[in-house]
């Protein structure tokens, strides 16, 4: 590899040649060799390239960069929009925790690109573009890194993660009216208890997906806070008046989505409470998608020895050993992901709490965290809905089999003949392995005709 000589406060730093980054972002790259694999996540050099954009723009407004200055910076935004310099980010999010690296890297891949495409030399003394003076004009990582944040989370949510989930829960919805009418067992503490319909079971999963969702969509507003204009500590020195408010708007236009000037930019720089609260609620969904998923993969567990009340998709072959077995590989799969976000839960929730004074210094880890649960829900949702949800069909054989053999049934005849008769006909029964009906008529409780009249499936759900 052939290097090139850039200079920042502290010296000189040897920069491969090919690569647009300067020596800030260099010294980063190699005084933080941690986890190789855990890369800044693009989605925050994308809003970086958002807000760079828009920032340029208004320094170019307010009379404090050139026409020039602020059109190539924004052709350089746009390439790093559209991914054509996504090599060029080589940090991890283990840096500095306001992440002031990433922010130089983005200001110095800047600079360095639009002196090239105006024939200049990289690591040019004075070149026309400088990454502090021009393309971090009016900034202060603090405030930058912060409303990348807040961008990448709410466009990463509502573009990806709502839809995802909410197709899962359509499909539940899908398969709640399809089953309403077939009457099954119903099972508490893992054991037998009354009946209830496949549908009336399948309504509660879609209940708390909904559930789940209406937090997420409720807490969403709390991103379009952005603390732009804060500089360094949220009193906003070196920043124009009116900077922030002009930045928002422009931020608003080019996306289309309703950010907002955080009303406190003291509260949005030394703490992410309004990521913690976003990120609780994808724990909450995480935590009903576990449920769901046990469920899915019991009922439908077999398909001899098992429950095997559902069927589930056939999509590849489960054991290297046992020939013809098939597992509940999508369940697997999404409770691993939802573990892996509740865990991510934890990390977000201690970090957030990393504020000291001014400035919340865990930020790299916060949205790493953060854009790793939101991505891993939505492709999850997808998967499992598409792999598993919507080719569920009921096994009738079995439920009816259950149904018919359930000693639960005899709950119903504790207001005819009380609790303490109804026992001795379950305990007769069990004892016998014999039926409800049989017992209730030799023990002399009840005829054959009031069994039948009383006893039916179809009036206990």
């Amino acid at each position: 590899m052939t290097y090139r000589i850039e200079k920042d406060a502290l010296g000189k730093v040897q920069v491969p040649k090919n690569k647009y980054w300067g020596a800030q972002t260099e010294r980063s790259r190699r005084n933080f060799k941690i986890g190789k694999k855990s890369s800044m996540p693009i989605e925050i050099i994308y809003a970086f390239g958002l807000l760079k954009k828009a920032i340029s723009y208004v320094n170019f407004k307010l009379g404090f960069l050139c026409k020039k200055k602020k059109d190539l910076i924004s052709l350089v935004c746009d390439e790093i929009i559209n991914g054509k310099l996504d090599d060029q980010f080589p940090l991890v999010i283990w840096q500095t925790g306001s992440g002031t690296h990433t922010n130089m890297n983005v200001n110095e891949v800047i600079s360095n690109r639009v002196n090239v495409l105006i024939g200049k030399n990289m690591g040019d003394e004075k070149p026309f573009i400088h990454p502090n003076d021009d393309v971090n004009m009016s900034q202060s990582s603090n405030d930058t890194f912060s409303t990348a944040m807040h961008i990448a989370s709410y466009k990463l949510l509502v573009e990806k993660t709502i839809p995802s989930i909410e197709e899962l829960m359509n499909n539940l919805e899908k398969k709640k009216n399809s089953f309403q009418h077939i009457i099954k067992i119903g099972r508490t503490h893992l054991m037998d208890a009354v009946p209830i319909t496949l549908g009336q079971e399948f309504s509660g999963y879609v209940s708390q997906i909904k559930n789940g969702l209406t937090s997420l969509k409720n807490s969403l507003n709390r991103l379009l806070d952005l603390p732009i204009g804060g500089t360094a500590v949220g009193t906003g020195l070196n920043a124009p008046h009116g900077y922030d408010l002009q930045v928002v708007e422009k931020l608003k236009s080019e996306t289309g989505y309703p950010f907002k000037v955080a009303k406190n930019k003291f509260e949005s720089l030394s703490s992410h409470d309004a990521i913690v609260e976003n990120h609780s609620s994808l724990k909450q969904i995480a935590v009903s998608l576990i449920k769901i998923s046990n469920d899915i993969r019991f009922l439908a567990s077999g398909p001899r020895s098992g429950i095997g009340e559902i069927h589930i998709p056939k999509n590849e072959t489960g054991s290297s050993i046992m020939p013809g077995k098939i597992n509940p590989t999508q369940c697997e799969s999404l409770i691993m992901v939802c573990t892996q976000i509740i865990g991510n839960d934890v990390a977000i929730s201690i970090a957030g709490s990393s504020g000291n004074y001014e400035l919340n210094v865990c930020k790299p880890l916060i949205i790493y965290n953060f854009l790793e649960s939101a991505l891993l829900l939505s492709d999850s949702c997808t998967s499992f809905s598409s792999l598993c949800i919507k080719g569920i069909k009921p096994n009738h054989q079995r439920i009816k089999e259950f149904l018919d053999k359930s000693l639960m049934l005899v709950t119903v005849l504790n207001t005819h003949i009380g609790y303490d008769k109804a026992t001795k006909i379950v305990q007769s029964a069990y004892a016998n392995n014999s039926s409800l009906k049989d017992e209730s008529i030799r023990l002399g409780y009840l005829s054959s005709e009031e069994f039948d009249k009383i006893v039916d499936p179809s009036k206990m759900i």
